[in-house]
């Protein structure tokens, strides 16, 4: 299902744990003429998040939800989403796993940016794991939400050569460099399907 635009651009919202490199990256894509996407909330479930600047500095609404109760949190932002005509969600280092019954009741899509190529390596520390299987490449992957764990549709991927110095860390900032250009492409690729 694509989303159409007309002219109008898609409301999103950008999920965010850490320090939102990626949503600084879709906020200024957003802010292109070109764009199809107008962010209208950062969503947080860490109040500690450095991301969480972005939304002062460049006035969009943000806020924090506590997850202990994961069932209730869920509903109270689907009702926000919904409350702000949200049609675009985009996790950007998002260090919570959505619901299968918080993805059914969201009537628009939902994509996530992924720091391995799936179905490489789901989860946590793929750096690590990349390096220590001695991979030549890795890489970063958008994909469509699913309620199982990095397992949705792939909407595109972009390989990065692992050389023999590379480090966790080393690698971690070669493959963010090129997520910052490929969550954006992600969404156009969607817009046009």
């Amino acid at each position: 299902m694509a989303l159409s635009t007309g002219t109008k651009k898609i409301n999103t919202a950008v999920f965010i744990s850490g320090t939102g490199s990626n949503l600084k990256s879709l906020i200024k894509f957003s802010n292109l003429k070109k764009s199809p996407i107008s962010i209208k909330m950062i969503i947080s479930n860490n109040p500690k998040s450095k991301g969480l600047a972005f939304g002062k500095i460049y006035k969009i609404r943000k806020k924090i939800f506590n997850f202990s109760n994961q069932a209730k949190t869920e509903k109270e932002i689907l009702k926000l989403l919904k409350k702000k005509k949200i049609n675009l969600i985009c996790l950007a280092g998002f260090m919570r796993i959505l619901s299968k019954n918080f993805i059914q009741n969201f009537n628009g899509q939902i994509l996530n940016i992924h720091p391995s190529l799936l179905p490489k390596y789901k989860g946590l520390n793929t750096h690590d794991r990349a390096i220590k299987n001695k991979d030549r490449y890795s890489g970063c992957t958008v994909h469509f939400v699913t309620a199982k764990l990095d397992s949705g549709k792939i909407i595109i991927q972009k390989k990065v050569k692992i050389n023999k110095k590379d480090t966790p860390r080393t690698l971690a900032n070669k493959v963010l460099a090129e997520e910052h250009k490929l969550y954006p492409e992600a969404i156009l690729k969607i817009i046009n399907l």
